[in-house]
């Protein structure tokens, strides 16, 4: 099944499928290490607010209509 990242609850884990935008958007996705096929990890969600993830040893937050455009496959 594929959502969005922001589906996710903490806690919960997928792998990223597919970044809805245009290139810029992904370029700066992938220089953060969301790329198709990375594992995610949902760490914590404010409301309103960010969306926390872990990605690659790293912690990002990411804002709700940034995260809403990466789809993801949970696990």
């Amino acid at each position: 099944m594929i959502i969005p990242l922001t589906s996710l609850r903490p806690g919960e884990v997928g792998i990223v499928v597919n970044l809805q935008g245009g290139p810029n958007f992904r370029s700066k996705l992938y220089a953060m290490g969301l790329a198709p096929g990375a594992t995610v990890r949902v760490v914590n969600v404010y409301n309103p607010g960010p969306v926390v993830v872990e990605v690659g040893g790293a912690r990002l937050a990411l804002g709700r209509g940034i995260a809403s455009r990466v789809l993801v496959r949970k696990l």
